[in-house]
């Protein structure tokens, strides 16, 4: 098993228990619990599910962002209640569906084809065609033959990127807006114009925030937070003052932001510590803190520095 203080540590700091941890602090714990979870350690998933008791819409979608990327199978119960729960946030339930997709279990997909279906809201019946159409593709022939670039992210994606000869940035800016193409088709374009990584993808990247879909919007807002690219910052700053466009989109906005953490970022997401809106505000703490860390000579962004190393 895990260390004990180490756990115990984990799950004080993760769920608040002293009542005054801070917020920054609290993600800090769960990229830690995300690397025993991703290593088969089930009470960092238990330590991760108790923490949707809590009030904050940004740190459950976190949590079930996090489960989504362990793979790990024994997350699926949890991630489906969330799910379900119609009176939860709408950010939530969303994150919980994708990270449905990203863990790949087939078992799901009666599940999320009856919220693809019936969910009177767009957020999560988009998300949920997506986590049906990954989990389809993963369970593919094509998932075998298709040949995908080595990419420089980590991230269990809500779509593969589109295969290797799809390299011209026009050709994938075209499918990216084309709003007659399916919606996976369109992330697939938008991950392979990720993994180009170039200034004209960038640029192509960019025209994805006039989409229609505050889905889609807040997608390319966290693929801007992958690049860290300084070439997005002014359409991010845009995003992220416009108080009209939703939360999701914003809160995405200011952390691709502190990812970036050029000089000219951290003055703007201080003004938004005292935004109107919570998950903005919050968005705000978490993405200073990402900016310090990325401004560091720390390792990973962790709360316990040696918490993943674990006792067997």
């Amino acid at each position: 098993m895990a260390e004990t203080e180490d756990l115990t540590q984990l799950r004080a700091i993760l769920t608040n228990a002293s009542g005054d941890t801070p917020l920054a602090s609290r993600f800090r714990a769960l990229f830690s619990l995300k690397s025993l979870g991703k290593d088969g350690f089930n009470e960092a998933i238990d330590i991760i599910g108790e923490a949707f008791k809590d009030d904050s819409a940004l740190l459950k979608h976190e949590l079930a962002y996090v489960l989504g990327q362990t793979k790990n199978l024994y997350a699926v119960p949890t991630l489906q209640n969330v799910l379900k729960d119609v009176h939860e946030d709408p950010m939530v339930r969303h994150e919980a569906a994708e990270a449905l997709g990203a863990i790949g279990d087939k078992e799901s997909l009666d599940l999320l084809k009856e919220y693809f279906q019936k969910d009177p809201l767009e957020i999560i019946r988009q998300t949920c065609e997506l986590a049906i159409a990954r989990i389809e593709w993963e369970h593919s022939n094509l998932s075998q033959v298709e040949v995908l670039q080595n990419s420089h992210f980590s991230s269990i994606d809500p779509a593969p990127p589109l295969p290797y000869e799809n390299s011209s940035v026009d050709q994938l800016q075209k499918v990216l807006v084309d709003q007659s193409v399916p919606l996976f088709e369109r992330y697939r374009a938008m991950f392979r114009l990720r993994d180009l990584g170039t200034a004209e993808s960038v640029d192509a990247l960019i025209t994805g925030l006039n989409d229609p879909s505050a889905l889609f919007r807040h997608e390319i807002a966290y693929v801007f937070g992958q690049l860290c690219d300084p070439r997005s910052v002014n359409a991010l700053v845009k995003v992220l003052q416009n108080e009209s466009e939703e939360g999701m989109v914003r809160h995405e906005a200011a952390e691709a932001l502190g990812s970036i953490a050029t000089d000219d970022v951290m003055p703007v997401l201080q003004k938004f510590l005292q935004d109107k809106e919570r998950v903005v505000r919050e968005s705000a703490v978490v993405a200073l803190d990402m900016y310090e860390y990325e401004r560091s000579e720390e390792m990973e962004y962790v709360a316990v520095p040696h918490a993943s190393t674990v006792t067997v």
